[in-house]
């Protein structure tokens, strides 16, 4: 069994999390009077395995450390540490974005490429990632797809709190990624996160003679302080605007590209339109 966890980034702030749970996890099987390969065969993982989280190379899954405390008789300290490992497991530009958007008031994002990571389905996330190439490894693009999925609880956590908009321009729904299921759960997601009362969902149809998002996709995090930051993706890079006059362009174009958009009600309707298509 190899599905163990994790692989750390070394230049990732991450590591020093890592190493401290596998200090941990070491003290405690040595406390035990168990070699590394008595550990894993009590744990059901190989020896090399059960190394890399010693040392750090890897972040444990939260049911590997449950499982830890239970074997090392660790009475809670090892189970403790779920936490730290939830949270150090995910890529960093996925947990810098995901700390904007916990003192968000406002998110607005549009996209012409794909559909917003916040509003994917999970099978379309994974076709997405699957698409990349050069391919990632099999573990990575499990790596990614959980950070992703855990990422969109922010949308139902912060009803009452934080408000989303997004506008899809039709051609991220037009595009099939994964295959005819996988398009049609999609838009199935869509339809039911639409109905959240702090998510507003906008399709900009490719019917419309002006459209200011040619550009590209960006993103707008509007935070408690009354700043607002930008986040501009392309190939191999991405790019956080904060920049007052460049963040103000952004927001302008933001307004006009809703402007253009069908409205939130319009649509669902439009969405629901492509279901019974699909």
């Amino acid at each position: 069994m190899d599905d163990i966890g994790w692989e750390v980034d070394a230049d990732d702030e991450s590591s020093a999390i890592a190493e401290l749970i596998g200090r941990q996890v070491k003290s405690w099987r040595e406390g035990a009077g168990l070699r590394a390969v008595q550990f894993g065969e009590l744990m059901g993982y190989g020896e090399n395995l059960i190394h890399k989280v010693e040392r750090g190379a890897r972040i444990p899954r939260p049911e590997f450390l449950d499982r830890a405390d239970e074997v090392l008789g660790a009475a809670g300290h090892l189970r403790g540490l779920k936490p730290d490992a939830e949270k150090a497991r995910y890529p960093r530009k996925v947990r810098d974005v995901a700390k904007l958007e916990a003192q968000a008031v406002e998110v607005c994002s549009y996209n012409n490429s794909v559909v917003d990571g916040l509003l994917q389905h999970e099978d379309y996330a994974e076709a997405v990632f699957s698409n990349r190439r050069p391919p990632l490894p099999h573990n990575e693009v499990e790596w990614r797809l959980l950070a992703r999925m855990d990422r969109q609880r922010i949308l139902k956590d912060a009803v009452g709190r934080t408000v989303f908009s997004f506008v899809l321009c039709e051609s991220t729904l037009r595009r099939n990624p994964g295959g005819t299921m996988t398009l049609r759960n999609q838009l199935e997601h869509l339809s039911a996160i639409g109905g959240l009362r702090n998510v507003d969902i906008q399709i900009l149809p490719l019917s419309r003679e002006r459209n200011t998002g040619l550009e590209g996709p960006f993103r707008l995090t509007k935070l408690k302080d009354g700043t607002t930051v930008g986040l501009i993706e392309v190939q191999l890079a991405s790019r956080v605007v904060t920049d007052p006059k460049e963040v103000q362009i952004l927001d302008m174009r933001y307004g006009i590209i809703r402007a253009q958009a069908l409205t939130p009600e319009e649509s669902q309707d439009f969405i629901e339109r492509m279901e019974r298509e699909s």
